[in-house]
């Protein structure tokens, strides 16, 4: 399940784990024009852990989840 939402300067998507347990906690996805901001919140550590990723690189993931093993370059 996920949501979606049109702020003024990004778009937000919240990833909710509703497969089979044990649950992951949800993953907030903030997309701007120049960063796309991964976070999830580590029960173990109290803390919300994040990972930046470039466009390109968010562009070169969606590819990846497609293609098989091997050593790729985008166009």
């Amino acid at each position: 399940m996920f949501t979606i939402e049109h702020e003024f300067d990004a778009t937000v998507v919240t990833l909710v784990d509703d497969g089979t347990t044990p649950l992951q906690e949800d993953v907030t996805v903030h997309a701007t024009e120049s960063a796309i901001l991964l976070n999830q919140y580590d029960p173990r550590t109290d803390k919300v852990v994040s990972i930046t990723l470039s466009p390109e690189q968010w562009r070169d993931l969606n590819a990846a989840l497609n293609l098989p093993e091997g050593v790729y370059r985008a166009k």
